[in-house]
């Protein structure tokens, strides 16, 4: 299992596929494989490396505080112990906000940046749905039972539970077969996302810029759109419709067609 020591800590990750590198950063709890989906696409065009961030996976979950800056110089520190010396970079949720620090931070290391549900500063809707899920980890005592009973109903839309039961159980059934964190790397690493603040970075992005939301997601809605859009120079921005906070789920052929072409544009 490839592991790297990155910025004082262990990093997980795993490597498929062929051509210029693609870094993928995972959303809050998850591990690397939660892109299944896209890299199962995304391999056949390029190298793409996915990540465990701090406090999740199979990688380090010390204590202290966390910040998406510092999960930003995590995944830096990553590329230059990996020999990534530059990539494509691209993040749902919290691995977008990640990611825009990334690319604001270390832009000489971003080929090109891929925003999904992405927000610029964490606002009151986002902070009561997050603190949500962490009374709701610490009374279940299992973020996997919390992740699927909490977080899966922001996520997927009400019409996707009522047509694809099924799906959502394979969903429900896959995310019990990870190695979830324990309660308390939850709770820190979500904190990364309720301090959120990233509005004075953004101008800093120099790399060409996707940045896509779900139509019915309340999480990140396309209230923050326009704050995104009008801070990165040049932002090209995508609505998936009919999907939620996480249409890398819900729409995967939709999902995978948009953002495949976006990346294949900035390659070469």
């Amino acid at each position: 299992m490839p592991t790297v020591q990155a910025n004082g800590i262990d990093i997980y990750y795993e490597v498929q596929g062929v051509g210029e590198p693609l870094v993928l950063i995972p959303y809050l709890a998850a591990d690397q494989a939660c892109y299944a989906f896209q890299v199962a696409e995304y391999a056949k065009y390029f190298t793409c490396f996915t990540v465990d961030l701090r406090g999740a996976g199979l990688s380090s979950k010390p204590e202290g505080t966390y910040t998406t800056e510092l999960l930003a110089d995590d995944v830096a520190g990553f590329m230059q112990a990996a020999g990534v010396d530059r990539a494509h970079v691209a993040g749902l949720s919290l691995g977008a906000a990640t990611g825009m620090w990334l690319a604001a931070k270390h832009p000489e290391r971003v080929t090109s940046l891929s925003l999904h549900s992405a927000w610029d500063s964490s606002d009151a809707f986002l902070r009561a749905a997050v603190e949500g899920w962490r009374v709701m980890a610490q009374g279940l005592g299992s973020v996997t039972d919390m992740v699927i009973q909490g977080i899966f109903p922001w996520c997927f839309t009400p019409e996707l539970y009522a047509a694809r039961p099924e799906y959502i159980d394979s969903l429900a059934a896959f995310v019990r077969g990870r190695p979830m964190p324990p309660v308390d790397a939850f709770l820190r690493q979500s904190q990364a996302v309720l301090s959120h603040d990233a509005r004075d970075a953004l101008g800093a992005i120099r790399a060409p810029t996707l940045i896509t939301f779900g139509q019915y997601d309340m999480v990140t809605s396309t209230r923050f759109a326009k704050p995104l859009t009008a801070a990165i120079p040049g932002a090209e921005m995508v609505v998936f419709e009919n999907c939620s906070h996480a249409p890398i789920d819900e729409d995967v052929e939709g999902c995978n067609q948009r953002t495949l072409a976006f990346l294949r544009k900035h390659s070469g």
